[in-house]
């Protein structure tokens, strides 16, 4: 058998079928490989699952690891946070405590710029006789921020920016009630108690008289609710400090005081402390000159000396000026240093003058008429024993020289208010 041969014509057409086919594949591959490229982007397969999920299992060893570490990074955090808020509280208190002392500051600027723009003008000397210095300090200026609560109750119960204050706890209740009896008798309605512990605080209220309770106190609040007379008076400069800050002139009052008059109607204001005497005589009350004598001194044996009984530190009238201020700040730190009577102290910051080593207070002092703003020595051993100064209507009497306060108080106020004339008859001079 022969073979069958093909022509040129049908090679040609078998060669140019296969050209088209080749070409079609082609085309059909770019197609899918486009359309796969758009549908799976990261391929069909994922090769590496296995070595995915070991590097997840680690991150979650970390993760877990890391959640510890914060945890405790979590309470350290806290932990400073609150350490930090007590740090921040006490620096707080600082910054008011020296926010206060540099408002305190600034006034005593202001108060020495004044004196130097008075002082510090030339000044001719009047004609003899007629040359005045300078008496009266400045008042501060009123800063209701020391206490607001206070300053709300000082509004409501001051007249002219003054008013008497008494500090009294349940030791002296029988006495504080002749005391304010005595008050309203005479009409004073610009007086204040100061309670230092609850039942008082009732007391008062319960009988119409005007009270504040102090704030709580460490230390000084409970001198306030068991001290005694001592105690408590010794208390009493720390407290009108903010009286006097807050612009308000006071008449300090002890309880174991009878008003007769109103003691307003008889202050000169002159001066930064005007304070009632323990002196019973002109000589004692006001000042006189005591001769020393020393015998082997020879020719110089006669030293003159300068005496005054003391100012009593349980009535007074003390106006809200730097060296009151200053006063009050000297004898309370003495108090809380010193095992002192507070009188004495009170005394020798107010007349101890400048020498080495101690700057003296440069404060103006006036000593009360003694027969008007009577102690209990003139009293019973002078007055009830003279027809004439029998007479004489006190504006107040001050049980201070005696130790049977509350009969002698209710004597006082039988002979002043009920003219019983022997009321004071059957008590001794001094005490027994």
């Amino acid at each position: 058998m022969g073979g069958r041969r093909e022509g040129p014509l049908m090679r040609e057409k078998g060669q140019s079928l296969r050209g088209s086919r080749i070409a079609i594949a082609i085309v059909i591959g770019v197609l899918l490989g486009c359309v796969f490229a758009v549908f799976y982007p990261h391929g069909l397969f994922i090769s590496d699952p296995p070595i995915r999920n070991r590097r997840i299992g680690h991150s979650d060893l970390k993760i877990s690891s890391a959640s510890c570490e914060s945890s405790e990074k979590v309470d350290t955090l806290k932990s400073d946070i609150l350490s930090l808020s007590e740090k921040n509280a006490e620096l707080m208190k600082q910054v008011k405590d020296l926010t206060g002392k540099l408002r305190l500051a600034e006034q005593v600027k202001d108060h020495a710029e004044k004196q130097v723009l008075v002082l510090g003008k030339p000044h001719k000397a009047g004609p003899f006789g007629t040359v005045k210095g300078l008496r009266t300090n400045p008042a501060v200026v009123p800063d209701d921020s020391v206490n607001p609560r206070l300053a709300k109750v000082l509004e409501e119960v001051a007249v002219q920016n003054e008013l008497i204050v008494a500090l009294a706890n349940s030791n002296v209740k029988a006495m504080l009630e002749v005391w304010f009896t005595s008050i309203k008798k005479v009409g004073i309605t610009n007086y204040l108690v100061v309670a230092l512990d609850d039942p008082i605080e009732e007391f008062c209220k319960s009988n119409g008289v005007p009270v504040y309770r102090r704030d709580p106190d460490e230390g000084v609040d409970t001198i306030g609710k068991t001290g005694g007379n001592h105690a408590v008076s010794g208390l009493k400069f720390r407290i009108l400090r903010e009286f006097l800050q807050l612009g308000y002139s006071v008449l300090l009052s002890d309880v174991d005081i009878v008003y007769l008059q109103n003691p307003f109607n008889y202050l000169y204001r002159d001066s930064d402390v005007e304070s009632m005497t323990d002196g019973h005589n002109n000589m004692t009350a006001y000042g006189y000159n005591d001769v020393f004598d020393e015998p082997s001194m020879g020719w110089a044996r006669y030293a003159h000396t300068m005496r005054i009984w003391v100012y009593n530190s349980g009535f007074f009238y003390i106006r809200p000026t730097i060296p009151s201020i200053e006063l009050l700040d000297r004898v309370a730190t003495r108090l809380s240093r010193e095992k002192a009577w507070d009188q004495a102290v009170f005394n020798e910051e107010l007349f101890f003058p400048s020498h080495p080593g101690y700057d003296g207070l440069h404060a103006a002092k006036r000593t009360m008429d003694f027969y008007l703003f009577m102690n209990s020595k003139v009293l019973f051993k002078t007055i009830r024993k003279d027809a004439n100064l029998r007479k004489l209507k006190p504006v107040i009497v001050h049980v201070n020289y005696h130790p049977d306060k509350l009969p002698r108080m209710k004597a006082v106020v039988e002979f002043y208010v009920h003219g019983k004339q022997d009321a004071l008859q059957s008590f001794p001079d001094g005490s027994e």
